[in-house]
């Protein structure tokens, strides 16, 4: 019998492997397969049957004559490979987006042959990373998309906010520079929120800001039922777009806050007892719907309303996508040049916003495009705030205790002697019944203040919170009027 015949099979399939693969790990312990020269990554203990590295690794010994290998042979080999490449250095994966060397930005265009958009400070380029740079790794959800047209001269922009019904140069803007962030991994944006009367274009607005980067298979989709489902189709994706959202639980809105600033989720893996799956997601977050009804404070600081307005002449869907297909590699160039532009512009932070990454983006999109996106921004949460009031009534009736405060004056009083000063106030002197939800104890009222606490602060309400020997308190007051030349404060 020859030599070669007695090589065990796992050790072919080894040998072969390390030969024509690299194989690395994450920080969270999973080990990926990159093909040598190839930007995508492919984790080894995938079981899909379309794009898993088990897969690829068989129709490769196939084609280059090696052999056809049983199940056995191939699960030991990839089990020794994993344990190998649990002993190699970390790199991370990305998902559409990814930071590269000396300051540059990645956008994985989804193709094939792994060519992908460099951003730099200087302009932007298409070529096939480094894999030592990064490593894209792709879902059933990451769509291919076309190669971005050069020298548009921004032509691509017009061609786009005319497909669409935005009602004004507020929301356009808004808009516009939402798609910028998304094409930085490291900024967290805000989650536009288009709205407007039904047959206004909701959707198909909000499939068309989705497709520039998730291209043409990108789609909305219903929200899921429970946080984990929700947090699943997040991790798949780059963009997670909802549609027709009616009611906005609150176990939903927390999950969106997170989604928007970046959490981690750690759940215990299947079929063990002391091994864990972590999950780390921030993602952009886009969605649609006519009413969501109350919205809660701190989810209104993470959206971004964008207003439709029903259009005068209607059009085919054929015919409109049809045309979004042509120019959408005019778009997506002009994107990219205005991104570079944006990103090389010098601008001052807002530091009284809270998403100030996004506000400093607004900023420096003013300095290029003079197009007002921090003013809209600044009256988009100032809507926002109106809002959350009109759907609160407890902050309704803090701000109608606040007017009765001399400015410049502080009102004290435990959470207790609050709740029954508040209460007292609502009822009137009819003794109007309380209304379903209303704080029943002092912590409740001092919990719903808190999450109020930046909304009343931008009606000129502030709170704070201390304590005394007697006992913690809490403290109610107006700023005081502004000295003649003095500017008053911008909430």
């Amino acid at each position: 019998m020859a030599e070669d015949e007695k090589t065990p099979a796992r050790q072919i399939i080894t040998e072969y492997a390390q030969a024509h693969f690299r194989y690395f790990r994450t920080v969270d312990g999973t080990v990926y397969a990159q093909r040598n020269g190839h930007p995508v990554a492919r984790p080894i203990r995938s079981q899909g049957t379309t794009g898993s590295h088990r897969q690829e690794l068989m129709v490769d010994l196939f084609r280059d004559g090696v052999g056809v290998f049983n199940g056995t042979a191939l699960r030991e080999a990839l089990d020794l490979i994993e344990a190998l490449a649990l002993t190699e250095s970390v790199q991370p994966t990305h998902i559409r987006v990814a930071p590269g060397f000396n300051g540059s930005t990645w956008l994985d265009l989804g193709r094939d042959d792994g060519r992908s958009v460099r951003i730099h400070p200087t302009g932007w380029d298409i070529l096939t990373p480094d894999p030592q740079e990064v490593c894209w790794r792709r879902t059933q959800l990451t769509g291919e998309l076309p190669l971005p047209a050069k020298d548009t001269d921004g032509k691509g922009i017009d061609l786009l906010l005319r497909l669409t019904n935005f009602t004004g140069a507020e929301s356009e803007c808004l808009a516009v520079a939402w798609l910028i962030g998304c094409l930085d991994p490291g900024m967290p944006v805000p989650a536009p929120f288009l709205t407007g009367p039904q047959g206004a274009g909701k959707s198909t607005a909000g499939k068309m800001l989705m497709r520039i980067i998730e291209g043409m298979t990108g789609d909305l989709r219903r929200a899921p039922k429970d946080e984990e489902n929700l947090i699943t189709a997040v991790a798949a994706g780059w963009i997670t777009a909802l549609d027709n959202l009616s009611h906005l639980p609150p176990d939903l809105s927390d999950a969106m806050c997170c989604i928007v600033t970046g959490a981690e989720s750690v759940k215990r893996a299947l079929f063990t007892d002391g091994d864990v799956v972590r999950s780390r997601y921030r993602r952009p977050l886009l969605l649609t719907g006519i009413d969501v009804g109350v919205i809660r404070p701190d989810l209104a600081e993470r959206l971004l309303p964008l207003r439709l307005v029903r259009p005068k002449v209607r059009r085919t869907e054929a015919e409109l996508w049809a045309e979004y297909s042509e120019v959408l590699p005019t778009v997506l160039g002009s994107l990219l040049d205005l991104t570079v532009k944006v990103r090389a512009a010098e601008a001052d932070t807002p530091t009284d916003l809270r998403m100030a990454d996004f506000a400093h983006l607004c900023a420096q999109l003013d300095a290029v495009a003079a197009l007002g996106a921090l003013p809209s921004y600044r009256a988009s949460l100032d809507d926002l705030n109106d809002d959350v009031i009109e759907g609160d009534l407890l902050a309704q009736t803090v701000l109608k205790h606040a007017a009765g405060l001399i400015p410049g004056a502080e009102a004290r009083m435990t959470s207790s002697e609050w709740l029954h000063a508040l209460s007292g106030l609502y009822s009137g002197d009819d003794c109007r019944p309380l209304p379903k939800g209303w704080p029943t104890t002092g912590k409740v009222l001092s919990d719903r203040l808190k999450r109020l606490q930046p909304t009343l602060a931008a009606r000129g309400v502030l709170i704070d919170w201390g304590r005394t020997r007697e006992g913690r308190y809490i403290e109610m007051g107006r700023p005081a009027d502004p000295t003649p030349g003095q500017q008053q404060p911008a909430f």
